[in-house]
């Protein structure tokens, strides 16, 4: 059981903390098409880009290794070769 006067507490802290929900801050909702690693499409809402725009990924649940259980390394952007490039100075220095 609740200590006498928690209800009217509670109410009095929640009537403080509602608050109308601020207008035009909100992004537009709309319908984007997805493309599946393989190809494959899909019609979803959402709030990228602009209304008809598609997103393309480059992981999804058909080649993602934790579903396929099969690793390998995704280098999109040449990401590993720049790490290559930026950090090969660094090592262990023989003398």
């Amino acid at each position: 059981m609740h200590p006498p006067g928690a209800l009217a507490i509670y109410r009095a802290c929640f009537a403080r903390s509602v608050r109308a929900m601020k207008s035009d801050i909100h992004p537009e909702y709309h319908e984007i098409t997805v493309v599946m690693t393989d190809g494959t499409e899909f019609k979803t809402k959402s709030t990228y880009g602009k209304p008809g725009d598609s997103l393309r990924l480059d992981i999804d649940a058909k080649t993602h290794p934790a579903w396929t259980g099969v690793h390998r390394v995704v280098d999109r952007g040449g990401q590993v070769a720049k790490f290559n490039k930026r950090f090969a100075g660094l090592g262990l220095k023989s003398s």
